[in-house]
């Protein structure tokens, strides 16, 4: 090869160096540079949309039945949770106007039948419930969960957790939603409570069945001091909070078993 040949042929190497590459090649999955980034409701590793119904295979009689007053065998609480629980009366709730202390986001997910999940924005993710009629909002930055008083529900901040590694396309996830500034309720209907203070974590996760049947799964973590016991050396422990629970729920193809009810205090 001739020297002028040598130096075009290396003129050209140094020219598609330095050629920016096309967007599509930027990293696998990646939004390129000046693409604006994808929303939420975009991003969803998982779609936990349309109607859930749930599925009762633990604690039957502490969830299909308002249980009598003083029995929680499995909730680690406190002296002072204790006390409070033992002194349920319902007919005090109703008094107060306070039915729905047993469907707050202590104990909502727990309770018997259906879930309707729909995007509300781009941003914000939406549960109704079929027991006490009641709607949770799912906020994803750049949302912001409102200002306000608290509330059954809370304020609820949420972000999508990814599987595979990094520079990975995401081949499945979890929704974390971690919720705060609640009114006190109920983690069961007859008057176990949960603080204002409270933190509740919770885990969605979804499977599918070689039939085709859709299962969400949700893991809930519920991190109250007021009313949990703490253990003294920070082990774990079924007599210690924070308070695990796992619920599963199945999808449904339509809304025709949706029939909203008002909360009950019994």
């Amino acid at each position: 090869m001739t020297l002028f040949c040598r130096c075009a042929v290396f003129a050209s190497m140094l020219l598609m160096l330095a050629t920016p590459a096309p967007t599509h090649a930027q990293g696998r999955g990646g939004r390129g540079r000046g693409v604006p980034p994808l929303t939420p409701k975009q991003a969803a590793p998982i779609d936990i949309t349309g109607y859930w119904v749930s599925l009762i295979t633990e604690d039957w009689r502490w969830r299909m039945l308002t249980p009598p007053r003083g029995s929680y065998p499995s909730i680690p609480l406190n002296a002072e949770g204790k006390r409070i629980a033992n002194s349920w009366d319902p007919a005090k709730d109703e008094a107060a106007g306070e039915q729905c202390k047993g469907y707050g986001i202590g104990n909502i997910m727990r309770l018997p039948g259906r879930l309707h999940v729909t995007w509300e924005n781009d941003n914000v993710l939406r549960i109704d419930t079929h027991a006490g009629t009641q709607t949770r909002l799912l906020y994803f930055k750049p949302s912001e969960p409102p200002a306000g008083e608290p509330a059954w529900q809370g304020s609820s901040a949420a972000q999508w957790e990814m599987g595979g590694g990094q520079n990975e396309i995401p081949r499945g996830g979890d929704l974390k939603v971690v919720t705060t500034h609640m009114r006190p309720g109920y983690l069961q209907k007859n008057g176990v409570p949960y603080s204002g203070n409270a933190v509740i974590t919770e885990y969605f996760h979804t499977t599918k069945e070689p039939n085709g049947d859709q299962w969400l799964i949700l893991e809930t973590l519920v991190d109250d001091p007021a009313y949990l016991a703490v253990s003294p050396d920070g082990t774990p422990g079924d007599n210690y909070g924070p308070f695990i629970r796992s619920t599963s729920f199945k999808k449904q193809p339509d809304g025709s078993g949706w029939n909203p009810t008002p909360c009950s205090a019994r």
